[in-house]
């Protein structure tokens, strides 16, 4: 065996150097972010508590320049719209995933479909909401929670169909040959074998979906708009959470910008609890 050369032992600690310098500037990248991360949440967390209480969840929110006042009616409505987004979202970009997954691998609809998924997946939120004012509340003459819950289902329907179709393709052909030589049908084999084998990853794909669409205000200005009295009415102007903090962190009332802040730690307190549940049930992994 050859001796290393001064050369070589050059080009080793540089190559060394140059490791430990990416090292240094990645782990000091990750420090800062997670500085400011901590620094958001620590605030969050502060301002929020403390302007969490019973009336909260108990009463509507306050006309200005009076006292007090809640948030449920905008809880209502964001469980009503998000919800109503969700059941409409899961089916169609579960089944959007298995065809490009399972049948349209090498067609041109499915080179097509993934393509508008791609631009639907970068499109601005905003531009969503726009979409869905110009063709649903403008030919109807009024904002709603149905109008809204169409804004948020395009923008949580690409991130349901691009996240499952990578976990369906992580199941292993040899799982679906064994389906198949059982005497199984195509669309058995998809939809009993390989998406129940892929079901970790693809609750994973609906929960960064639902993550997505819970804080997104600009569809739901241009499309639900608000309402200051409960109302479960999907067909009339609903309140919802993001537009009520858009709108109460910017008043002069200061109850409405605790209001805002207990609204704040309310979505992120939701989102954080759902991927920890999704983590904690569905902790299996892809099956190999």
């Amino acid at each position: 065996m050859s001796t290393p050369t001064h050369s070589d032992v050059s080009i080793y600690r540089s190559r060394k150097i140059k490791s430990n310098i990416g090292i240094f500037l990645s782990m000091l990248a990750m420090a800062i972010g997670l500085a400011f991360l901590l620094w958001i949440l620590s605030i969050l967390m502060f301002k929020g508590f403390s302007a969490l209480n019973l009336a909260m969840f108990t009463q509507s929110t306050p006309a200005p320049g009076s006292e007090g006042g809640g948030l449920l009616n905008a809880i209502v409505g964001s469980l009503m719209i998000v919800g109503s987004c969700t059941l409409i979202s899961t089916p169609v970009g579960v089944m959007a995933a298995i065809y490009l997954s399972e049948y349209g691998d090498r067609s041109k609809i499915a080179a097509v479909t993934r393509f508008i998924n791609d631009i639907m997946l970068s499109a601005p939120s905003i531009v969503v909401g726009l979409f869905i004012y110009a063709i649903v509340v403008v030919n109807a003459k009024h904002f709603s929670g149905w109008a809204g819950t169409l804004a948020l289902a395009l923008i949580a329907i690409p991130v349901v169909v691009r996240n499952t179709e990578n976990m369906l393709k992580l199941v292993p052909v040899t799982l679906r040959e064994a389906a198949f030589a059982l005497g199984a049908p195509k669309w058995k084999v998809s939809t009993t074998v390989v998406l129940k084998a892929a079901k970790s990853g693809v609750m994973t794909g609906l929960l960064l979906s639902l993550a997505r669409v819970s804080g997104e205000t600009a569809p739901l200005l241009f499309t639900a708009l608000n309402n200051q009295f409960y109302s479960t009415n999907m067909n009339a102007p609903m309140a919802n959470l993001p537009v009520v903090i858009y709108q109460f962190a910017m008043s002069p009332y200061e109850n409405w910008v605790n209001l805002a802040w207990g609204g704040a730690l309310l979505i992120t307190l939701t989102v954080l609890g759902l991927n920890i549940l999704a983590r904690v049930v569905f902790k299996e992994k892809v099956a190999v």
